[in-house]
């Protein structure tokens, strides 16, 4: 076979290749130290943006990118990291063993507590990146929390009713004090279970069989107690009952004795109305008589004093009269002829237009003349009126 000939030009060609690869190579491996592009941060997530080892920006959920000198982009999940821990065997205060299981979630910053990301980013990265080494963080603090808050307690305050409240509380704020050293945040914290031994559980029994006894005397002094109370109350009652049926009865008593007395006073207020009434009758029926009485004496003496006043005019009338007869009697006798015409006067105004006057002679008897025709002599007596 030939061999064909390997020309300057080829081996250029074939070196500058091999040289193009290898800057590529060298270029690709350090361009994650000088830029990132489109790097997304989840919903569950925070970012990190990093530039020559030191924290740049704590950023929320969205997409970033960033130039410079060794940028980098670090993204720590904000999701609950549950956590369990058993400890088989912890000596409580009065020297007895007893396991315990606790469990809870343990929450690294989230954007709402950048500050913490800032300040504890360069002492535990690995914390808030590593699940594994929180984990493993949280336990150590768990297992310590347990022995302090158990072996602060006696195994029936660790074991029995609501103290195992109080034992996980002691444990949650434990947690939560050495916790909050790294950042970290843990809640939810529980006790699930409580690990006795055979020994341990024996001991419980006598615990809670002493308590169930101890509970049942209390109980049967209380329902004695109790019985004895309602006796009392019963016989109580029945006093009160009695007082009260009586204090009713004397309260009826006194409510019909004061009814009685409205009643009576009631009656008397009457009596005393009609009275009144009676009396201001009386005394308007005597105002009215010495109203009557006091008119009929003013009437009387009104009377009186009109018959005195009319006896005094005619008494004055008389005494006029009898002046003119006085008069009149002197001058007839002064004067004869005036007597005669007064005579005639008299006599002429006696009589009217239908008297008659008939002349007889002295001692002859009068006869009846009916005047008519060719009776004569006929005198007429009405006065003539002159022509």
């Amino acid at each position: 076979m030939s061999r064909m000939p390997v020309s300057g030009q080829n081996v250029s060609r074939i070196i500058g290749a091999v040289i193009a690869i290898v800057v590529i190579i060298v270029i690709l491996s350090f361009s994650g130290q000088f830029f990132y592009i489109m790097k997304r941060v989840d919903a569950q997530e925070v970012g990190v943006q990093l530039s020559a080892g030191g924290v740049k920006r704590i950023v929320g959920p969205g997409v970033y990118s960033d130039f410079g000198l060794y940028v980098s982009l670090v993204k720590v999940s904000v999701q609950a990291i549950p956590f369990s821990v058993t400890d088989p065997e912890i000596i409580t205060k009065d020297k007895q063993r007893l396991g315990i299981v606790v469990s809870g979630d343990i929450f690294r910053p989230g954007i709402t507590e950048k500050d913490l990301l800032f300040d504890k980013w360069a002492l535990y990265r690995n914390t808030f990146t590593d699940d594994q080494i929180t984990i493993a963080k949280i336990e150590q603090f768990t297992k310590q929390a347990m022995k302090v808050c158990i072996g602060d307690r006696t195994f029936e305050q660790s074991t029995i009713g609501t103290t195992r409240d109080d034992l996980r509380e002691c444990i949650d704020m434990e947690l939560d004090a050495a916790a909050s050293e790294l950042g970290l945040t843990v809640r939810n914290v529980m006790v699930p279970e409580i690990i006795l031994s055979a020994e341990a559980q024996a001991g419980l029994d006598a615990i809670v069989q002493s308590r169930l006894l101890t509970e049942k005397a209390a109980q049967d002094k209380l329902k004695a107690e109790a019985e004895a109370s309602a006796e009392q109350a019963r016989v109580e009652g029945e006093i009160r009952v009695e007082q009260a049926r009586l204090q009713e009865t004397t309260r009826q008593q006194i409510t019909l004795a004061e009814l009685e007395r409205q009643r009576v006073e009631a009656q008397l207020a009457v009596i005393e109305a009609q009275r009144a009434n009676s009396l201001a009758e009386i005394e308007t029926q005597r105002q009215e008589l010495e109203k009557t009485k006091a008119n009929e004496i003013l009437a009387a003496q009104r009377n009186l004093e009109i018959r005195k006043l009319e006896a005094d005019a005619l008494e004055e009338k008389a005494r006029g009269d009898v002046a003119m007869e006085k008069v009149l009697a002197a001058l007839f006798k002064q004067y004869p002829e005036y007597q005669m015409i007064v005579i005639a006067q008299a006599n002429a105004a006696a009589l009217t237009a239908t008297d008659k006057i008939i002349f007889t002679p002295e001692g002859a008897t009068p006869t009846i003349v009916i005047p008519g025709p060719g009776i004569v002599p006929t005198v007429e007596t009405s006065p003539t009126t002159p022509q």
